[in-house]
């Protein structure tokens, strides 16, 4: 297939396919399993993700998110493959079932828009939505305007876009094919941050707002901190982890995926304005920190992220300490860190996990163990959004 072809299969986007072949993949949730070798790399993957959200195939590069992504989207066909979204079955190798790209309700986002330098932005729009039948149509044209915040847009020319703009209105594009399922293969990296950090909020509303499941390709890892429910993590080809953000970013036997970004995500609440001291209190199971203000009303959700390396340990409550941020916790686990000096600590307070990046020195003089409740010190929050 071309790169031009592709790019016009994707667009199309056509009705989905015929009923599931077997009982078994009739449920919800999206399951898919891809054997496929070339020369020099092997990609072997058997998944389980759930049916809506944002699940993100994260690792290094080469290590087949890409190829994956392709698989589902059926650019790349695997001998030995299965593929169901939601109760439809789009590929199963053992009954020789096969549909077609363009027979794939599904949306596809480039690292480039890729959007037809000769059409407005209206046209480009306009091009994704008419290949949809009007009855079969499930995002209405002025929701995705809305949604990506183009409506300001729509009279002009691609070559008079940022580069944030014409990816926001790919993004739309696609969505008016009113996919079943929106893949994005890093549709950021292209972008400088001052761009990123102009789009991610829009891929935030995506997520809240529509009831599309999204496959999320990336090396990033604050991306998928930001924008993640669900996480895949990839090595060489294969599935070295996957589950839940949380869980997934809490677990001490995957620290060379994350180096020395290891770290959680926290949802929290907001909760009290002090503007006495221009500070927010965000509660969550476990306990409550303190950020800069924030603009959000009490009881909006927010999501942050505390580093390894920003939290440090104590066997008591200090007290007259610049650190205002502190959690009691149970040690749960200890292991091996990325450097010999240092050891994680995963830590769980009263249901909230905290992983902890100190040195062995500290461990053995605190007497550290398994068991133990210590104070969390967090030195630093950030904020995701």
């Amino acid at each position: 297939m071309t790169a031009g072809s592709e790019i016009d299969t994707m667009a199309a986007m056509a009705e989905s396919f015929a009923p599931a072949v077997a009982d078994d993949l009739a449920s919800g949730g999206i399951r898919a399993r891809f054997r496929l070798a070339y020369a020099g790399f092997a990609l072997d993957v058997d998944l389980a993700l759930p049916g809506r959200g944002v699940t993100a195939l994260f690792g290094h590069s080469g290590s087949g998110k890409t190829t994956c992504l392709r698989c589902v989207a059926g650019l790349e066909r695997a001998g030995d493959g299965l593929l169901a979204v939601n109760g439809e079955v789009w590929q199963d190798s053992a009954h020789g079932v096969f549909v077609p790209t363009h027979k794939r309700a599904l949306g596809y986002v480039f690292q480039e828009a890729s959007l037809f330098p000769h059409l407005t932005v209206k046209r480009n729009l306009e091009f994704g939505q008419k290949r949809i039948p009007a009855a079969h149509r499930r995002v209405a044209w002025d929701q995705a305007v809305e949604l990506l915040g183009i409506g300001h847009l729509l009279d002009r020319m691609p070559e008079r876009l940022s580069g944030g703009e014409r990816q926001r209105v790919g993004i739309a594009r696609a969505l008016l094919t009113s996919p079943r399922l929106l893949l994005m293969d890093e549709p950021l990296a292209a972008l400088d941050l001052k761009r990123k950090n102009e789009i991610l909020p829009y891929l935030e509303r995506l997520h809240d707002e529509l009831d599309i499941p999204v496959l999320y390709v990336s090396h990033a890892p604050d991306e998928v901190a930001r924008l993640a429910d669900h996480v895949v993590l990839l090595d060489q080809g294969r599935v070295v982890a996957q589950g839940g953000l949380q869980q997934t970013l809490a677990r001490l036997d995957l620290p060379t995926a994350f180096s020395d970004d290891a770290g959680v995500v926290i949802e929290a609440l907001v909760g009290e304005h002090d503007d006495a001291y221009h500070l927010t209190r965000l509660d969550f199971p476990g306990g409550d920190v303190l950020v800069a203000r924030r603009p959000e009303a009490p009881g909006q959700r927010l999501r942050f992220r505390v580093h390894a390396r920003d939290v440090s340990l104590a066997t008591t409550r200090i007290e007259g300490s610049s650190i205002t941020n502190a959690l009691l916790a149970t040690v749960q686990e200890v292991a091996a860190a990325d450097t010999p000096a240092h050891v994680l600590v995963r830590l769980d307070a009263s249901g909230t996990a905290l992983i902890a990046r100190i040195t062995r020195r500290s461990l053995d003089q605190l007497g550290i163990v398994v068991g133990r409740k210590v104070w969390a010190q967090i030195k630093a929050v950030a904020l995701l959004g």
